[in-house]
Formats: C-alpha cells, structure tokens, sequence
C-alpha cells in the first residue's frame, strides 16, 4: 500500500491508467450501509436486512467493507459475518456505486482512484436529496483508507452511468450524460474527452434512454452491462404496450450498428425485465415524507432490472425481483458466467429506494 499524496493533477490516461471490466479480479468490495427514513421504509430496516444478504453472498468470493455511521455501527455489525469490515463514514446515502471512487490501474502494480463531482443525481434540478456534500467526500474518504492516490474529476458523474470493457469501450446513455441537470455547459465531444481522460478508454457507445422511469436519469448500470469485451446484456421487454419495450429496442439498433474500440460487433444478450413492478400503498406508507427528498408514492413503477448485478471474482450476485422471470434471468447468467456461480438475492427493499445490487456496490481491482 503506497503513501496517499495530495490530489493528483493530471489524468489517468495521461499517466497510463485504465478502468478495467468489473469482470477482470478485484481485491475486494466496497458498500454504505442503508438508514434514511425519508428513502428507505421502516426506518430502513428491511432494506438493512437486504443489504446484509447482498454483502454475505459477495464475502463468499472477495473481501467486503461496509460503511456506516456511528449511530448504526453496533445494529450494522451485528447483521453481517465477521468476515466482513465495518468501518465508521459519513455519508447522506447508501449508493457507493455512484458516490464512491472509480478504480483506475496501470498495468505495472499501481492502482489509483477517480473522485467525479456528486449532485445527488441532478442537484437542485430534478435532484434526489439536499444536501448532498456527504456523499460527495465518499470517494475520497475510500481512497484514503484504501492507500490509492486520487484524481478530482472535473465533471459531474456517477459510476452508475458508465459500464467499461476494459478494452477502451465504455457505454452510456444520452439520457444521463447529457442531461441538463449534470453537466450542461458541455458538449457531447467534451464529454467524450473526459470519459477518455478519466477512464482510459478511446470510444463512447451511446445509447439513448435508460430504463423507464428511473429516477437516476437513466443510468446505464440498470439498462445493460458488459459480460466480456463484445458481448452486451441488454433489459428487454418483449411487451410491446410497455414503454420499456421501445426503449429496449432503440437501444439494440444502436448496439447492432455499433463497434467496440477494438472494431468488433456486439454479441447482445437479452435479459428478461421483471414486472412490471409498483410500490404498493403499503409501502409507501412506511417511508417518511421529508420535502425536498424523492417521494415514494403508492403504485409508481419501480425500475427493476436484471443487469444491475454485481459480478464478482467467484460469483454473480443478482437480484430475485419476479418469480415469474428470476428462473428466466439465473439461466442467461448462468450461461454466460459459466466460470462463476449465480446466486440471486431477494432485492425488492433495494429497489424501493431507487436502485439495485450493482448500485450499493463498488469493485475494487486488483492493482496491476
């Protein structure tokens, strides 16, 4: 573990670091612990409840570190293994994936961190939650206790939104990265030079929208995900009365008419949608209304998705959200993850406060 130095002021590209796949090893796994009443019902104790089975199932194949405020640090250490670290931060919420740090490596042994500005999925236009500045110190904070050196990204971002294949391709969607509410003062071409200069990646694969009604502006995480470099698993509905259907097949066109940076085509893979699925009256009953925090209102759709697995070194841990399509999901993965074992974990209380697996969680690669 190498010394932490100030803010480093050039950029991984530069400095010959890349993002790689979440498929290629990690060294372990990073997740916050869940307790806003006003996201997560019950005083978010069935959401802890799930959060616990999603860290149990990672521990299992890599290391896990929770963190979590003084407050819950006891109730939260008593529901996980002992394998697990628990470690005391500061944070506004529990969606590590987009708050905390995007692992770089260099291909030599060093490993280092990107920190992207946080605006709570939108800031004062459209944002989630205020304040925010919690959860925009999350990646710093993780660097630190993690020994990685660290780049102060100059752009609005959240790793929800990016999907890399290590092979300089990274996917996004229109819906996210140029929305007005992140970063409008760019153009796509700038954007695009950011993603490289952060990344290390040489192609941006647009898509367009990002799964209906998802309150992150469509992150890519919950639309579509690399399995490997040139090969895409895609949410698809085959319901063509239900919006996600258009959505699916826009982006498939695009997939089919796209290549990666290394000239292939795309190998897509279609994963079932769940649902679709509603917040019932009674749980929208459980959350606390606080203004200026995302409502949770009886019979909203709920944007469930299969790709927002988390994929780690042993295994895949995806969420169980319809038991008319999870047996459905379990077999694509397993078929496309034939080295790893497929374990789905019950994530309805996940997604009630607006995500999934992939979003409580965050990779950390091995260094090299």
């Amino acid at each position: 573990m190498g010394a932490v130095s100030a803010t480093l002021d050039s950029t991984p590209a530069a400095d010959g670091f890349r993002m790689p796949g979440e498929f290629e090893s990690h060294s372990g796994c990073w997740m916050v612990w869940p307790e806003r009443p006003d996201n997560w019902r019950l005083g978010a104790k069935p959401a802890q409840e799930a959060y616990a089975a999603v860290a149990a199932a990672v521990a299992v194949s890599e290391p896990v570190t929770m963190a979590v405020s003084d407050a819950q640090f006891d109730h939260c250490r008593s529901l996980l293994p002992a394998s697990v670290r628990v470690v005391e931060m500061s944070t506004d919420d529990a969606w590590i994936r987009d708050t905390g740090p995007t692992f770089v490596v260099d291909g030599a042994g060093g490993r280092r961190g990107v920190d992207w500005r946080f605006n709570a999925w939108g800031g004062l236009d459209g944002g989630l939650y205020f304040p925010w500045d919690r959860d925009d110190r999350v990646a710093a904070k993780v660097l630190e206790i993690e020994g990685a050196e660290r780049y102060r990204a100059p752009i609005v971002l959240e790793g929800g939104s990016i999907h890399v294949d290590g092979e300089g391709t990274v996917l996004v969607t229109e819906e996210c990265l140029r929305n007005r509410n992140r970063n409008p003062e760019l153009s796509r071409e700038q954007i695009e030079a950011a993603l490289h200069a952060y990344l290390g990646t040489e192609k941006v694969v647009w898509l367009g929208r990002g799964v209906y009604e998802d309150e992150t502006d469509g992150h890519i995480d919950n639309l579509a995900c690399f399995a490997r470099p040139g090969v895409v698993l895609l949410t698809w509905s085959d319901d063509e009365s239900d919006p996600q259907h258009e959505i699916s097949r826009d982006a498939l066109n695009r997939l089919e008419s796209a290549t990666d940076a290394r000239g292939r085509s795309f190998e897509i893979v279609r994963l079932p949608s769940p649902g679709p699925l509603e917040i019932s009256a009674e749980e929208a009953r459980g959350v606390d209304s606080v203004a200026g925090t995302q409502p949770r209102r009886a019979g909203d759709r709920l944007a469930g998705s299969y790709a927002n697995f988390y994929l780690g070194n042993g295994r895949i841990v995806f969420p169980l959200l319809d038991e008319r399509t999870d047996d459905e999901a379990a077999e694509i993965l397993i078929g496309y993850f034939p080295e790893r074992e497929v374990i789905g974990v019950p994530a309805r209380e996940i997604l009630l406060g607006g995500g999934n697996i992939h979003c409580i969680t965050q990779q950390v690669p091995i260094a090299g």
